[in-house]
């Protein structure tokens, strides 16, 4: 199996960083670079995506393993939409390990089925091109982001498409909520505001993981994004 890209920046407690579907780590995190004064920042790309080699297929709980593989006692781990989901598994998988959990806005949606928005939702998919550019034009409207395409699409944001389509669903995910409950670190769910789908998933995520919740709006599902982000990051951290 290939291995995840890391690039380390920074001083201070370290921060692993898990990105989500279409977007590298070098695209999802560009903006908590800053943070690079005060924090170890591990950014993980996970395999499939530039600078890897494209995989026929990319599954989340390979990638927790690997993910689980990287974390050092002590360490925050953030994870965003997909990678939000590594993240989830990879903390169950190294309970003792961490100081600190944060997702933005996981496609967990198997803790949240039979919620009316889900089900439609997943509804949707079947019905997904399997280009590249078609299924971005389907994708990201439909989990909120606010990103334009270029045409013709940069080589790295086709190949971001290309790794997108590889992906096992994330509803397949189980997560492990009781175990995760019971973890001693602190958990943060952070939500756009923007989509009853994702606040279905994190209404859940924060009830039965006892975590704090967070919503940050201004860049629907591109969290990372979105003004205040880091600050509200960086006082969980901190507090944790």
């Amino acid at each position: 199996m290939d291995e995840p890209h890391v690039e380390v920046l920074g001083r201070g407690p370290r921060v692993v960083f898990v990105h989500g579907s279409v977007g590298n780590a070098t695209a999802t995190w560009a903006q908590q670079h800053e943070l690079a004064d005060r924090f170890t920042l591990v950014l993980v790309t996970r395999p499939g995506y530039p600078p890897s080699p494209p995989r026929e297929r990319i599954d989340f709980a390979d990638q927790a393993e690997q993910v689980g593989a990287l974390l050092r006692p002590g360490d925050h781990l953030v994870g965003h939409s997909y990678g939000g989901v590594v993240s989830l598994l990879a903390a169950s998988l190294r309970l003792d390990a961490l100081r600190s959990l944060t997702v933005n806005e996981p496609p967990a949606f198997s803790v949240a089925r039979g919620d009316a928005a889900v089900e439609d939702f997943l509804d949707r998919f079947p019905a997904a091109p399997c280009e590249p550019r078609g299924y971005l034009e389907f994708f990201l409207p439909l989990v909120g982001s606010n990103m334009s395409l270029p045409d013709p699409l940069p080589p790295e944001l086709e190949a971001g498409a290309v790794a997108a389509l590889a992906e096992r669903p994330p509803h397949e995910a189980e997560i492990p909520l009781r175990e995760l409950a019971a973890a001693p670190f602190p958990k943060l769910v952070v939500s756009g505001g923007h989509s009853a789908v994702f606040d279905a998933v994190c209404d859940v995520l924060e009830r039965e993981l006892g975590a704090e919740r967070a919503v940050v709006t201004g860049a629907g599902h591109s969290i990372p994004r979105a003004p205040g982000y880091n600050e509200i990051l960086v006082r969980f951290l901190q507090s944790a």
